[in-house]
Parts: C-alpha cells; sequence; structure tokens
C-alpha cells in the first residue's frame, strides 16, 4: 500500500529548520494535506506552491485560499487538475491549515459540526449536516468487512452524550498512561459515530489536535502528515468485533499512534499489522519495542511518575522555555494563571521543580531523585 508521506514531501524544510512561525505554518501544512491520504486523495503541485508562499509569509492563509479558489474557477486550472478530488484535496487542505492555527476552540458537538462546514462548504451539500440514512464502508484493513457505524436516527442523541461524557470527565490526578488510554477510547468512539455523510476521519482528526492542544499538548506534528492512513486504519480496529473468528475491538494500535504523537515515542507504525490476516514473524515479535513510561519518553524524572495530565504540560512548557511566565505558560495549555500559579506551587513543593535564582528567574526541573 502506499506511503502517506509522497503528500508531504517538499515541506520538511520548513519543520526541520527555520523560523519557528515558518516551523508552526509548515507543520501545520503537512498535517493538512497528508490528512487527505484518509480518503486516498492527492494534492495538486499549485496547492503546494501556495502553502509554501504562505509558510515563507508573502501571503495570509485568506489569500491562500482564494487563489486556491480562484485556481479552480479558471479553465487553465481545472484542465490542470486530476479532478474534482484533487479540488477537495488542495480545498479542505487550506481550511484545514487555517483551523489549525486558530486560537479558538469550543468542545461541543455544534463546533464538530462546524468544523466538518468549514471544511467541506461548496463541496459536499450536507457540509455540516448530520447524515439521515445508514451507511457501511468496506474496509481493506477488515478484508472488505464494515464497521458497525451509528444508526442515523440516534446520531444526534449519541454524539451528544459522547461529547458530554468527555466533558463532564476529569483528568484531575490520572497518570499520562491512563489519560493517553481514555483520550484514544474517546476519539475512537467519536469517529464511530460516523456524523457526516463523508469527510468523518478528516473532521475528527482537526477536532482532537484542537481539543488536546486545550489540555497542553502540541498535538500538529508529523504523525498526522505522514501516519494519517494509519490512523484511520487504527480507528477501523478499535470499533469492529468478530468473535466468531477471535477478534475483538482493540485501541492498541491508536495508542501506538497517540504515545508516538504525544510523547515522543519511535513505535513503528505498520499497516499491515492491523490487517485480519496479518501474522507476525518469529523477527518481528522479538523486534517490537517496549512501551517506556509516558515520563521516561517526554525526558522528565522519574519522581514525575504520579503527575496529572495537567501538572505534564505545565513541565513540557517548562522545558522548551525554561524563563516562561506563568502568564505564557498559562496561554500555552488553555488554563488560567491561577491555575498555573497553583500546579508550580504543588510541583516546587514535592521538589519536582525550582527557580534557579530565586522568584522571577527561569525554571528549572530538577532530576535528582
Amino acid at each position: 500500500m502506499r506511503e502517506d508521506k509522497q503528500y508531504i514531501q517538499g515541506l520538511e524544510e520548513y519543520t526541520r529548520q527555520g523560523e519557528p512561525q515558518k516551523q508552526e505554518r509548515g507543520r501545520a501544512w503537512q498535517t493538512a494535506i497528508g490528512l487527505q491520504a484518509v480518503d486516498g486523495l492527492k494534492t495538486s503541485p499549485y496547492l503546494l506552491d501556495t502553502a509554501r508562499r504562505h509558510i515563507e509569509g508573502d501571503i495570509s492563509i485568506d489569500e491562500a485560499k482564494q487563489l486556491i479558489d480562484s485556481y479552480y474557477k479558471s479553465q487553465t486550472g481545472r484542465m490542470a487538475t486530476e479532478g474534482e478530488r484533487t479540488e477537495e484535496a488542495d480545498k479542505v487542505s487550506a481550511r484545514i491549515t487555517e483551523l489549525l492555527q486558530e486560537q479558538t476552540f469550543n468542545f461541543s458537538p455544534a463546533q464538530y459540526a462546524a468544523i466538518h462546514r468549514r471544511l467541506f462548504e461548496g463541496i459536499f451539500k450536507f457540509a455540516g449536516s448530520i447524515r439521515d440514512y445508514n451507511i457501511t464502508k468496506r474496509e481493506w484493513v477488515l478484508r472488505g468487512e464494515t464497521v458497525y457505524y451509528a444508526s442515523a436516527d440516534t446520531i444526534s442523541e449519541t454524539l451528544e452524550y459522547d461529547i458530554r461524557q468527555e466533558r463532564e470527565f476529569s483528568y484531575d490526578g490520572m497518570s499520562m498512561d491512563d489519560a493517553i488510554r481514555h483520550l484514544t477510547r474517546f476519539c475512537a468512539n467519536l469517529w464511530q459515530i460516523h456524523a457526516f455523510g463523508e469527510g468523518n476521519t478528516r473532521t475528527t482528526a482537526v477536532f482532537m489536535i484542537k481539543y488536546l492542544k486545550t489540555l497542553g499538548f502540541k498535538a500538529t506534528n508529523d504523525l498526522f502528515a505522514a501516519h494519517s492512513w494509519y490512523f484511520r486504519n487504527a480507528l477501523v480496529r478499535a470499533n469492529y468485533s468478530n468473535l466468531q473468528e477471535g477478534v475483538t475491538e482493540t485501541t492498541v494500535y491508536l495508542e501506538r499512534f497517540f504515545r508516538n504523537m504525544l510523547l515522543g515515542e519511535t513505535t513503528p507504525l505498520r499497516n499491515r499489522e492491523m490487517h485480519l490476516d496479518w501474522k507476525s514473524s518469529a523477527d518481528e515479535q522479538s523486534a517490537k519495542p517496549a512501551l517506556t513510561s509516558a515520563n521516561f519518553a517526554l525526558g522528565l524524572p522519574e519522581k514525575c511518575k504520579n503527575c496529572t495530565i495537567e501538572e505534564i504540560a505545565v513541565l513540557r512548557v517548562i522545558q522548551q522555555n525554561p524563563s516562561a511566565t506563568q502568564k505564557f505558560v498559562a496561554g500555552e495549555i488553555g488554563k488560567s494563571e491561577r491555575t498555573v500559579k497553583s500546579i508550580t506551587a504543588r510541583l516546587t513543593e514535592r521538589g519536582i521543580i525550582r527557580r534557579t535564582k530565586g522568584k522571577g528567574s527561569p525554571w528549572e526541573i530538577k532530576n535528582d531523585i
């Protein structure tokens, strides 16, 4: 099967080096372009050129979107592309990039539907509308079988229930490992609803990236860009059971994706391993990496093993910017300054962080036991 990396070649230079703003824009475009692979779409050379102009700061994201729209209104643009699906890939890539750069988010079913509408307006007639018919989809990873998606007459209620349950869920006192297990199950459940006729995986990915940012994670990175098809197949396996054949729902593949994305682990992400017919060789079994603890993967001392998800979010900001003010940290993790002050006080009291030279000086994460 194809490698998703072919969809993002040409933008790597911006994520490896350059100014922070260029890196951020480069990662957003890589993610946006890479996500088109979940539906087997490929962007045009024109889109890549436009993305470069935006990354370089020559044009705004609004101007980039306008250029792409104008390109497809012209006869030359239509003749140069491979059809309507290339137009879809180009336009949706620009819209995803715009959404990922916005610092706004509301964790609600309305926001989920709004993301779908913004991504697919003018492309699908049903953009932003809950589907009113039942669907099945033949999946390669399931040998052509389908996941059982939510019934059309229960979608709104199920979507409201799942998001309400997650909104009311408390991560207070939860380890990073347990938090990731919970997040993968929520993500899998949200996707299984398949609230829209098309574009569900791309919508779910954008929604999750923005939600993870509110939890303090920097989730826009190469994982969604280079392994978006793995992400979709992992969602499929998280929602498929066939007890007659000994197959049960499993989030293990989705957890690998999330751990690589959020903790910087390097577990190989291979689509073939998720196929129902796949059988690993003895060599592959012995080569499987063991899961590291979340703290080790993050480069945090072992004393952080009982840190909560919010505490680790603060520590990650301090890791990257020891001179960060509490106001800056609050803005990075989406919490109030009062909450950050309380968290840093707890971390200081437990001997995990300290000021290097007294009040107002840079933070230091203590690596001694």
